[in-house]
């Protein structure tokens, strides 16, 4: 008989065998990425464009042309687009980031032949109906009215506007001028600048196969497509200090502080060093800042770090909401916290339960064929090493208590961080 006041015995992971990719170059040059997994009979098609908020000439532009490619071509209006993905029990996305844009469709493989000629037609025929750009527009006004309300909100605008200055994309929030300013032939323009006729990738995830990848072919490997679109190039702000930056806000019963400063991207050679570092601090729930701060002290609710990876830079940053009167109170806790991984070597028992909690949530975020195929297209948008993810648990289980001191000092100094908060002390 099971005895359940015994647990069970403890394995640690020591390796993920991650499905292959199948790369394949179609007629016209563009790259389809296959990732073969499942036996469940749906597949996941992603057309994936740097059209993101980088190559803007005007904020809002890149957000608005992602949001409205399902609103109408020349032949469909939104509602016809619509329901004729429900006939076929398929959904769509649409979305965009700092870096790309992205076009997804879901469904099951056996319509794929009438789902991908209603794909073509949006990604070479979107007319950005007026009508339907009013209504987003007011929609999002709205969003941003009620968010504008918020200290969190505020918070993350402020912190990304300073710690990588005005001129830069990463920095940018949309704002209601933004909002009203767009118009249909901005969208139009951009559309066709950075998606219509432009060299784009494809990551073909699920049950797949031949067929599969001959229809992918037959709808997107024969048209001539233009020229890449030319990256435009912007310089990171550098700075070498912090700033202290108390935004007031009348009436607020809390305070978000958000702290941190721009950081590395995947590439950089300590990342997994700042990944395990980053974990040890605030990313799990049983972090040090959570510890402390939530179970210890009973400030807050909760509390996280973060590092945030994009394309040409990231960033680490530290949040949380709490009553004002423990606002002081909490940011001395942080960079008490802080200061602790700087000049103490952590417990080689706390350094075994952060790398198998880090390895076991990489392991669990591997379920489906979707999932995998997000990891490919994070290696193949930037540019990254085949065996980057293959390699995650040999990197993470390399990294001393040393490494990890040696970082935190080297990345983590108080005066290097940009501490933001909105609400009041």
């Amino acid at each position: 008989m099971l005895d359940r006041t015994i647990s069970p015995d403890f394995q640690t992971i020591q390796n993920i065998n991650i499905p292959p990719v199948q790369v394949i170059t179609l007629s016209n040059g563009i790259s389809l990425y296959v990732i073969n997994v499942g036996e469940q009979p749906v597949i996941k098609v992603e057309f994936s464009f740097d059209a993101g908020n980088l190559q803007e000439s005007q904020n809002g532009v890149s957000l608005f042309t992602a949001k409205m490619i399902t609103e109408g071509t020349t032949k469909y209006n939104s509602a016809e687009i619509s329901e004729y993905f429900d006939k076929f029990g398929s959904f769509t996305e649409s979305g965009q980031g700092l870096d790309r844009a992205s076009f997804t469709v879901y469904g099951l493989k056996k319509h794929l032949s009438s789902l991908l000629p209603m794909v073509q037609e949006l990604l070479n025929d979107a007319v950005f109906p007026e009508g339907e750009l009013e209504t987003l527009k007011k929609i999002q006004q709205q969003t941003l009215q009620v968010n504008s309300g918020k200290t969190a909100f505020i918070a993350n605008k402020t912190f990304r506007k300073k710690i990588f200055g005005d001129s830069h994309p990463y920095g940018n929030s949309i704002s209601e001028e933004a909002i009203q300013a767009v118009n249909q032939d901005l969208l139009i323009n951009f559309y066709s600048d950075f998606w219509k006729g432009k060299p784009f990738k494809i990551f073909l995830s699920g049950n797949v196969g031949e067929a599969e990848i001959a229809l992918i072919e037959q709808y997107f490997g024969k048209t001539d497509l233009g020229k890449s679109p030319l990256k435009k190039e912007y310089s990171l702000a550098m700075f070498n200090k912090g700033e202290n930056v108390l935004v007031e806000k009348e009436g607020a019963v809390q305070s978000s502080i958000r702290m941190g400063k721009q950081f590395m991207t995947r590439k950089h050679p300590d990342f997994f060093t700042m990944l395990l570092l980053n974990e040890t601090l605030g990313g799990y729930f049983g972090s040090r800042l959570m510890k402390n701060i939530r179970e210890d002290k009973g400030f807050t609710y909760g509390i996280s770090s973060n590092l945030a990876l994009f394309g040409q830079a990231g960033y680490f940053v530290i949040g949380t909401d709490v009553k004002k009167e423990f606002t002081q109170q909490t940011i001395d806790e942080i960079h008490k916290e802080i200061k602790i991984l700087q000049t103490e070597l952590i417990s080689s028992n706390e350094l075994e339960t952060v790398k198998n909690y880090m390895i076991g949530s990489f392991a669990g975020s591997l379920n489906t064929p979707f999932d995998i195929a997000d990891r490919y297209k994070v290696i193949f948008s930037e540019n990254l090493s085949l065996d980057f993810y293959q390699n995650y648990i040999s990197n993470i289980q390399q990294i001393s208590d040393v490494m990890l001191l040696e970082a935190a000092n080297k990345y983590l100094d108080i005066d290097s961080l940009f501490e933001i908060v909105v609400g009041g002390k």
